[in-house]
């Protein structure tokens, strides 16, 4: 199973309910690109365009390659209004890009689905000289033990998904291994910004949102339904809400 694709699946409910990212991150990325009008941006793995805009009303000519067929369709339709933007339906790695013909190249949350090592030598090498790559991700956090909200989520991933994994809060420490990617495949002036914020959702809307998460649609249908259920009861018995502290690092590099 090519769990890229499950993305592809309800595309509705993905853009409603997926996050997007800090206006704080779009203004570092511009003032790092020091970016103009009409320059040739490139976006990997689109999804629902949760990061789209900025680049869209930037000024950049925006081109996105996404696998989904149907998540393609809808960015299609979503963006239809920007001259400045056209949508491929591709495997990134697969579809042929001009060496040296990108500005800016930028992939949201998605760049972990692609091959180790030859992801980046793509990335550099479809980037002109001086071009800007920028990497970044939003790590949702539910697991706060001084968090009632997250204290019953555990309690309920715990009962269905049991795992001996250890389960800590992103930190800046975990984007060292990223920070040494990039410097490996010949990438320079490499930047690293953390973002920090607080999201609460309504039982249901978590609901929804675990949905958009590609290891939850794949859970066993009775796994799946029975964890739903005693999910959204176990919350709406301490109020109906829950806390994501979320943690978004951007890595940013020229060529």
């Amino acid at each position: 199973m090519d769990l890229r694709l499950k993305f592809n699946e309800d595309v509705y409910n993905y853009d409603r309910f997926r996050p997007s990212y800090p206006s704080e991150l779009f203004t570092d990325i511009f003032n790092y690109a020091q970016c103009n009008d009409g320059r040739e941006g490139l976006e990997i793995g689109i999804g629902t365009g949760q990061a789209t805009l900025p680049f869209l009303e930037k000024g950049y000519n925006v081109t996105a390659i996404e696998l989904g067929d149907r998540l393609s369709r809808y960015v299609k339709r979503k963006f239809e209004k920007f001259n400045n933007f056209r949508v491929i339906h591709a495997d990134f790695m697969e579809f042929p890009i001009a060496s040296g013909s990108i500005d800016l190249a930028y992939c949201a949350t998605a760049f972990h689905w692609l091959p180790p090592g030859e992801g980046y030598k793509k990335l550099l090498r479809i980037l002109r000289p001086d071009g800007v790559a920028a990497l970044f991700w939003n790590h949702p956090f539910p697991n706060r033990k001084d968090d009632i909200s997250n204290r019953v989520n555990r309690r309920i991933y715990d009962k269905y998904r049991p795992s001996n994994k250890e389960i800590v809060e992103s930190s800046e420490k975990d984007c060292q291994k990223r920070l040494a990617e990039l410097e490996r495949f010949g990438f320079r002036e490499i930047a690293l910004k953390l973002y920090h914020r607080v999201r609460t959702l309504p039982s249901d809307a978590y609901i929804s949102l675990l949905n958009t998460y590609s290891d939850h649609r794949a859970l066993p249908t009775d796994i799946k339904t029975a964890f739903e259920k005693d999910m959204k009861a176990s919350l709406d018995q301490i109020g109906g809400r829950i806390n994501i502290y979320d943690t978004i690092d951007l890595y940013l590099a020229r060529k």
